[in-house]
């Protein structure tokens, strides 16, 4: 089946320094000063970004943070509870947003 995800593509990463080396040297120094231990521990910040992954919808990124938090020790029910977490977060942020919906046909119906 062919899309546009190439799994193999994750491998080519860093390349993205090609075409503008210094924005993408500062992206990675940060990037990995925001995943050194701090106030949270590696692996809980591995958790975090498994669940963005799912919530962004990014391929990639889905499968660097499964594989990520594996290695840091993390089992598929804390994997899938952290995903669970990043859905009711992207649900409930659609819902309260039925709000304004509901507050347009208040209006209108006046």
């Amino acid at each position: 089946m062919k899309t546009y995800y190439n799994s193999e593509d994750l491998k080519k990463f860093g390349k993205i320094a090609d075409f503008q080396k210094p924005m993408a040297d500062k992206f990675f120094d940060y990037y990995g000063e925001v995943f050194k231990p701090g106030a949270l521990t590696a692996r809980e910040k591995s958790l975090i970004a498994l669940a963005v992954s799912h919530a962004i919808q990014c391929p990639y990124c889905i499968e660097a943070y499964t594989v990520d938090t594996m290695e840091k020790g993390c089992d598929e029910e804390q994997m899938m509870e952290a995903v669970h977490v990043a859905a009711a977060i992207r649900g409930g942020a659609s819902l309260v947003h039925s709000t304004q919906m509901m507050n347009k046909v208040k209006e209108i119906s006046m």
